[in-house]
């Protein structure tokens, strides 16, 4: 003969309203009606035959049977909480791994990622630099950093800057014989392009500038290498906001105009839908997002 357990939100309604003796501040903690309780409560003397609360001028009282049960059952939901408290306090430790582009780790993570050991020293992280396809998040793989516009089936993805797109290049360029001025000054100097052609090509549409040839200049696969041949004076790139601004900081690169334009595209912390809450993901998550809220003031060029 199998052995039927009453239903847990009609045991969850009893233990609240016993503690409290109040079906009103039951509802108030479970976050329903005082109606759903009174149902809970009613459904729960049902499956038991035995009646737990009686009604007495006004206040609730527990029968002797219902002051019993209370007693065994309160125990368990201690134990249920305790053991649900164990469980986190172990998924917030151990080791984690982070996915994410080579360009976006050096300039952006791998400077910060000291504060985060220091702040959460038993989370061990794990960075692994790739190059993302379809956004794919492999079981290996507990966050990443992916750049787009933020719907990828089945993933939490949260934005972390707003970025927009602007011509760097290094102070070098200013000593030599060819102005730049002007944004129509573009046209004596060579583009160094990232990934594609197709980003100059909005940017001097947008901005209506005329007699640029966009279809020369070398073509890089990583930003970091575009930051790299700017900064030796090779050309001028097109600097996203969030990669470019470490070199800017330190002299390494200027942004010689002031025209700007805002992407479609964005980085994007992720993870599993059902992991977002949960242990050491969740503390990772949430400390990208300070980190990023506590900077984007600040991430203006300047």
């Amino acid at each position: 003969m199998s052995r039927r357990l009453p239903p847990l939100n009609s045991l969850k309604a009893f233990e609240a309203a016993a503690r409290h003796l109040s079906f009103t501040r039951a509802a108030d903690e479970l976050f329903v009606t005082q109606a759903a309780v009174s149902h809970q409560i009613k459904a729960l003397e049902e499956f038991l035959g035995i009646k737990l609360f009686l009604r007495k001028n006004r206040s609730l009282l527990l029968t002797e049977e219902g002051q019993g049960y209370y007693l065994d059952i309160k125990d368990i939901f201690s134990s249920l909480q305790d053991a649900t408290q164990r469980l986190l306090a172990r998924g917030a430790k151990g080791a984690i791994t982070v996915a994410l582009p080579p360009s976006f780790a050096i300039q952006w993570l791998v400077p910060r990622i000291h504060k985060f050991s220091a702040q959460y020293p038993d989370i061990d992280v794990r960075i692994k630099a790739v190059d993302f396809d379809e956004g794919h998040l492999t079981d290996d793989v507990d966050v990443a950093i992916y750049y787009g516009r933020g719907k990828w089936p089945g993933l939490q993805a949260d934005k972390l800057h707003t970025e927009y797109l602007t011509p760097i290049c290094s102070p070098l360029l200013f000593q030599s014989d060819k102005p730049l001025d002007t944004l129509d000054d573009l046209r004596y100097h060579l583009l160094l392009h990232d990934a594609s052609r197709e980003p100059w090509k909005n940017w001097i549409r947008e901005f209506n500038v005329l007699g640029v040839n966009v279809n020369q200049g070398p073509i890089f696969s990583h930003s970091m290498l575009v930051l790299q041949a700017a900064a030796l004076g090779q050309g001028i790139a097109l600097g996203h906001s969030v990669l470019a601004r470490p070199e800017i900081q330190a002299g390494r690169l200027i942004c010689p105009f002031d025209e700007k334009l805002i992407t479609k595209n964005a980085y994007y912390v992720v993870c599993h839908e059902s992991q977002a809450e949960l242990g050491k993901i969740a503390t990772f998550r949430d400390w990208v997002l300070t980190q990023v809220k506590e900077e984007q003031e600040a991430d203006d060029f300047s």
